[in-house]
């Protein structure tokens, strides 16, 4: 598969998703795939090693949340290689991104693949999640296959302000965690994903926060 050929997977994907790429943000999405394919020689940062798979399953499978995205500021929480957080960051330069990472390996090749691509809207956390206290809190919080959605709001609920969304990215529709989310969150959609070029099953799980009986009382009036 040539460059091009590469580039026109992404443009005729992205486009199945509703997303019109230009030129630059193509070339800038395939050197992501550039950067992912170097270290991987490396060190393992993901089990995906040819580069049209990388294409959908990495950098399509992140594009597909773009519709969901709420507000300017935007949390990828295990963040690993830079999926979904840097994709998206390409595409929405006008948003700031935080990409929360606690291995250290995978956050220094994640910072050094924003600043080689020069995406300055992307800042690298090294934290976990759980203990990360940012200045100020996120519209949108997102993770890609981490964990159960109970242990998602555990350790990166206190992340999201009063109005945002957690984002959840899951293969099969998560029944039974959804049925064990805490009462603090509550399930708003299941939204079924379609990935270009597979067939394997996606869903998108967006929860928010649950308000408080009494601000709720207060909101609907006498």
């Amino acid at each position: 598969m040539t460059r091009d050929d590469e580039l026109q997977l992404l443009v005729a994907g992205a486009a199945d998703l509703g997303l019109l790429l230009d030129a630059h943000q193509g070339e800038t999405l395939l050197r992501i795939v550039d950067e992912l394919e170097t270290a991987n020689a490396q060190f393992n940062l993901t089990a995906i090693r040819d580069r049209p798979g990388m294409l959908r399953k990495h950098v399509l499978d992140s594009l597909s949340l773009q519709p969901y995205l709420k507000g300017t500021r935007l949390a990828d929480v295990g963040t690993g290689a830079g999926f979904p957080g840097l994709p998206l960051a390409v595409v929405n330069p006008t948003r700031h991104f935080s990409l929360i990472e606690a291995t250290g390996k995978k956050a220094r090749f994640v910072a050094q693949t924003a600043q080689r691509i020069g995406c300055n809207n992307v800042e690298v956390v090294h934290a976990r999640a759980e203990t990360y206290r940012p200045f100020e809190l996120f519209d949108t919080v997102m993770a890609r296959a981490l964990s159960s959605l109970a242990d998602f709001v555990a350790y990166a609920g206190h992340l999201c302000t009063p109005d945002g969304r957690l984002f959840a990215m899951k293969g099969k529709r998560p029944d039974e965690e959804i049925s064990a989310v805490p009462k603090s969150f509550r399930v708003v959609a299941v939204h079924r994903l379609k990935l270009p070029g597979l067939d394997a099953e996606r869903h998108l799980v967006e929860l928010s926060p649950a308000r408080p009986e009494s601000f709720r009382r207060h909101a609907a009036g006498p």
